[in-house]
């Protein structure tokens, strides 16, 4: 494993503690792992896309916002890698939320690729892209086990 991967893993727990105090409101953490030296892009779970630091820091905000505090969030990465400045990491963000005007806590479930690159020393958010998990795929094993059951039936 690289320098670069360990002090990335290392990254990450913050990156998940960033994640829960959105989830629950707060948009500072994040706005301050977002890229400012280069640009960012925030490809959101509505469709569409921000582009720029400054747009993408405020459509954070704005997101925020609409959450309130009593929430959770964590991630299952599916992959990571870190190299040469540049790193990212795959998988779903799963949260509970409690969002503004509703009484019932909203599970969520994120497929979520973020890209990160270095400015100076730290780790800077530079790409996000999240949309809804509409639901689990089976396994390869389990699909073809399924496909040949109806053929063969």
């Amino acid at each position: 494993m690289t320098d670069e991967l360990r002090d990335f893993e290392r990254f990450m727990k913050q990156r998940e503690e960033v994640a829960r105090a959105f989830v629950n409101g707060d948009p500072e953490p994040l706005s301050r792992i977002i890229a400012r030296t280069s640009n960012a892009t925030f490809f959101g779970p509505g469709g569409g896309y921000r582009d720029g630091a400054d747009e993408v820091s405020a459509t954070y905000r704005l997101d925020a916002s609409l959450f309130q505090s009593g929430g959770d969030s964590h991630f299952e990465v599916l992959q990571m890698d870190a190299s040469d400045s540049v790193a990212y990491w795959v998988g779903i963000q799963r949260a509970t939320a409690r969002m503004q005007g509703k009484e019932e806590a909203v599970p969520m479930s994120l497929r979520v690729t973020e890209v990160f690159r270095r400015e100076g020393s730290a780790w800077k958010l530079v790409h996000r892209h999240a949309d809804m998990l509409v639901s689990e795929q089976p396994k390869l094993t389990e699909h073809k086990a399924g496909r040949d059951a109806v053929l063969h039936n």
